[in-house]
């Protein structure tokens, strides 16, 4: 923090022009680090998790419709949404869902 404090106290007072490319690469620096990084780990996660998917294995689509794996293909997955009703959707609009325990609402 103290480092660009500086900066902005040089660029204030007329120093040179290098300060203003300085905090610029910063903010870019910056910007790379909270928002670009995670984002690209975030993508890595979700892709390995569809390749790692299978046939029966619960998922959601992106338009919020959950079934079962019925078959998978390299960019196309065949979906049981209900007793005999399978929507063929694009592999990259399927998310696996978590395998937690369903819970018994009575």
């Amino acid at each position: 923090m103290n480092i660009l404090n500086a900066i902005l106290v040089q660029s204030q007072s007329g120093g040179s022009g290098w300060s203003g490319m300085l905090m610029i690469v910063a903010m870019i620096v910056v910007f790379y680090f909270f928002m670009i990084r995670p984002q690209q780990k975030k993508q890595k996660e979700i892709k390995k998790q569809r390749d790692a998917m299978q046939k029966n294995d619960k998922v959601v689509t992106a338009g919020g419709i959950h079934g079962r794996i019925k078959e998978i293909d390299e960019h196309v997955v065949m979906i049981e949404v209900a007793p005999g009703t399978v929507l063929k959707v694009d592999k990259g609009s399927v998310y696996p869902v978590g395998q937690a325990p369903a819970k018994d609402v009575q």
